[in-house]
Order: C-alpha cells, then structure tokens, then sequence
C-alpha cells in the first residue's frame, strides 16, 4: 500500500506513522571485541583416525559448516538409529579452531551410537557460537552422511552431552529460551551437562567475588570493580595470604580465612574439597583467571559489565561482628541490566540456563572443582526447582579434586543411564546437592564414584584415582 505523503496528513497522525517506522527499524548493533577476532579451521584433513584397537569398523567424516569444523563417526553395520552430539570445553583464546572427539568415543561406537562434534567458529568463551553451531551440525547430520554416499534414516533419538563449557552448551542448548531464540533450532531428546557451567554468568561473580575477597584479606583492597591494578597486586597477594608462591597447602592466618570462604561459596563442607583447594595447578589456572573485565573477555559488548556480586555473603570463623564488618567492607560489584540482553538474531550472547526444560537431564560433577564449582549443581538445581522441573533432573557427585577429572566409566554411566532413562521412563538415581547436613557426610559422592580406569582415561585421572591419593569411601 502506498502512504500518503506526509505533508498532507495531521501532526498528530504524522509523529504516529514516524514513531511506528521508527519501531521496526532495528537498534544499531552494540560493539564488542569479539567480533572482530578471527578464527578458522587450519586442518586439511578428510577423515580422522579410527579408535585405537577398534573393534567396530566406523565412516568418519570431517568438513566445515558456518565457519566451524566438525567430525562425524558412524559404525558401518550395526547403527543404532541414534545420534550422540558432544559439546567440547573452553578452547583458549587462539585463532585455529579444533574439533574434540567424546571422552566415551568407544563405549559409543561399540554400542551402535553415531556421533557428531563441532569445533565451534569462534573460541573464547563464546557459548553463544557452541549451541548455534551445535545445533547446526546437528541438524545436518543426514546431510553429511548423504554428500559421504551414504543414505541414512533420520535419527530415532538425538542426546546431547558436553563438558564444562560445553556443560554450559548443553545446559542452555535444552532450554525453552534457546529454542525460541536459536537460527537453528533441536529439540534433543535427553541431556549430560558434566562439570558444566550451570549457573551461566554466576560463575564469573564467584570469581570477581573470591579475587575481591583476597584482596581485602591481603590488606590490599579493590576500591572498584573492575580492579584496575590486579596484575600489579596478584602477586603481594598471594606471597600475603600463603607461605609458598608455589602452593596453596599451607595459607597463613588470613589465607585460611579465605579457604574457609571459598569452601563456603564453592559448595559448603564436603568431602574432597581439601584435595581440590590444594590442587595447585588448578588453583592457578583460577586465580590467573582474576583480574578480569565484567565483559567476558569481549564476548559482551564493549564497556558493559555482567559480573554482580552483591548478593553474595562471605563466611568464615570469627566472632559475628567481625564477619558483618567484612562483608559490609567489600567492594562490590553491580552488573549493568542489558549486559547480556535477550537478542533477535538467535541466542543470548551468553545463554541463559533458566531451569526450563522437558527432558531428562542428567548432571555429573566433582567436589573438589575450584574451576567451576560444585555450587553450579545447587544454583542449577534451585533454578530448576523453581521453574516446577526437578522431575527432569538428577545430579551425581563425584569424588575427585580436579576440573572434569570424571573416570571413562563414570561418564560411561551417566549416558547410558539418561538413555534408559528416557526409552523406558525409569529414573536413575542420584545425589542431593542441596541439604549440607547431606552434602558434608564423608561418604558422600561414593555412590556414583567408580575409580576404575581403562585404555581410555587420561594420565591426570589415573594419577588422581590411584589408590591412597583420595579420601577412601566408607562404603567401600
């Protein structure tokens, strides 16, 4: 229909038509470092390598989509109808993009499972990029397979799985919000976020909030947040707080203050978290990790701040008095309301995990994890409670000090137990993350703890899981 002309028509209806145009026109898209990084797929390769000692014979497929790599494996004769999708973990902050292949790459294989991984097109802590392109793999499946000469039924069930970041992925790629909001859009059948980034943005206040804190226990406070000067302080801090700049096994009086406030924030008194707090390689890995912007490393846009630690409340022994003036003391930081916005051209720049689903879901994670704690299985649980789901869910606790640091059987037993789950409507068992009295008793995390390794565990879990290094289950 052709408008009138606006000279013709009353000043009223004018600002009205004005306003109306005004509202359709998109807002200016908002700046952010990470757009301008560039990264891509540096592998020439046109298969991948088959498991060692395989006993299936597979096709394996490898190639491009968006931007992102991917691998694709399917057993030759005995394929199951169904497609296991894996999200891998933080990727660092380069520029070459690689695809992981799944921890249980064997068990699926040799059980009749296809499965698909995607490299992502972006990495930094882009979880935006890790479901949209997961999903978009995902859907492409049969696509693949077809260009590969070979014609395959769409799958009769797709599972999603992912590790830490791509905990977070699998997390957010199974909610209400993401389907409604993704370019590419799955409706995933069953659900293992393990040592997943579950309460999405509060991990980055957990550590605003524990960098703040030894700050002020080192007598060497943040007037602000962002601190400005951390790298300049880190290391004053840390020489304040204990007596060896190489370990964190023996803190001095104010470091155990801390200790006691991370224990608390991190999950409360539990089995394990000595081993974890001690964990000298991984507490490096988080406290080099401090010092950083409310932004996410750019992943936001440029000059917003999404870290919000107002509400958090520092706990450690002293008289109440002392305790209330700690806390009154602290810098704080606010995040700004449209930080992480909902958006129009697909999901959240960092997803939201809302708690919203209706899958079986679930979740494995080690107590002694200072990287993304065991607290991310309680705020996760609190979320999904809350939106009426807890019949979807169940959390398992695993007895180990490290990031991930999950045995081949026990990931092993959380896929095939959510698969049961969801064929025959039998939920599996699992742990109480909530109640402390629960959560403190020293057999906690024996149930669905299994210290048996194989070919296809790591060095790091086996040293761990050797007999002695770990606090032994009464139970056994």
């Amino acid at each position: 229909m052709k408008l009138p002309h606006f000279s013709l028509l009353t000043p009223v209806v004018t600002t009205l038509l004005l306003s109306a145009c005004a509202q359709l026109t998109p807002a200016p898209e908002a700046t952010r470092e990470h757009d301008k990084r560039n990264a891509f797929v540096a592998a020439t390769e046109t298969t991948f390598a088959e498991i060692a000692n395989a006993t299936t014979p597979t096709d394996r497929w490898v190639g491009v989509l968006g931007g992102a790599g991917y691998r694709v494996e399917v057993p030759k004769a005995n394929w199951n109808g169904k497609l296991a999708v894996y999200a891998h973990g933080y990727a660092g902050t380069g520029n070459t993009l690689t695809v992981q292949d799944p921890p249980i790459r064997r068990y699926l294989i040799d059980n009749g499972y296809a499965w698909v991984a995607s490299s992502y097109s972006k990495n930094y802590y882009d979880v935006r990029a890790g479901v949209e392109d997961t999903n978009a793999l995902t859907l492409t499946f049969n696509k693949i397979a077809a260009g590969n000469g070979r014609t395959l039924a769409a799958p009769t069930r797709t599972y999603l799985f992912g590790r830490s970041m791509g905990g977070h992925i699998t997390a957010a790629a199974i909610e209400d919000e993401a389907f409604t909001t993704a370019r590419s859009k799955v409706r995933y059948d069953g659900a293992v976020p393990m040592c997943g980034v579950l309460g999405d943005t509060e991990l980055f206040d957990h550590f605003a909030a524990v960098q703040l804190a030894a700050q002020q226990l080192a007598g060497l406070p943040a007037t602000k947040f962002p601190a400005t000067n951390w790298a300049a302080l880190a290391a004053d801090v840390r020489a304040t707080l204990f007596n060896s700049t190489t370990s964190f096994a023996t803190p001095t009086a104010q470091g155990a203050r801390l200790k006691t406030m991370v224990m608390h924030l991190t999950g409360g008194p539990r089995p394990v978290f000595e081993e974890g707090f001690t964990n000298d390689a991984l507490q490096k890995v988080v406290w080099d990790g401090f010092g950083r912007t409310g932004d996410v490393a750019g992943i936001l846009a440029s000059g917003k701040n999404v870290v919000d630690t107002n509400r958090i409340r520092y706990r450690f022994d002293a008289p109440d008095a002392v305790v209330d003036a700690f806390n009154a003391s602290i810098v704080r930081s606010t995040a700004d309301a449209d930080a992480n916005p909902l958006r129009g051209d697909g999901v959240r720049w960092i997803p939201k995990v809302n708690g919203e689903f209706k899958i079986p879901v679930l979740t494995l994670h080690t107590l002694g994890d200072m990287y993304v704690p065991f607290m991310m299985e309680q705020i996760y649980l609190q979320r999904v409670t809350d939106k009426g789901n807890s019949a979807n869910l169940v959390q398992r606790a695993i007895r180990a000090p490290g990031h991930c640091d999950f045995t081949v059987a026990e990931q092993v037993a959380a896929f095939a137990d959510m698969v049961k789950w969801v064929e025959t409507g039998v939920k599996p068992a699992g742990d109480d993350v909530l109640a402390a009295s629960v959560v403190a008793q020293p057999n906690y995390g024996c149930a669905h703890t299994d210290d048996t390794v194989g070919v296809d565990d790591g060095g790091t879990v086996k040293a761990w899981r050797a007999k002695g290094k770990l606090p032994a289950c009464p139970l056994r």
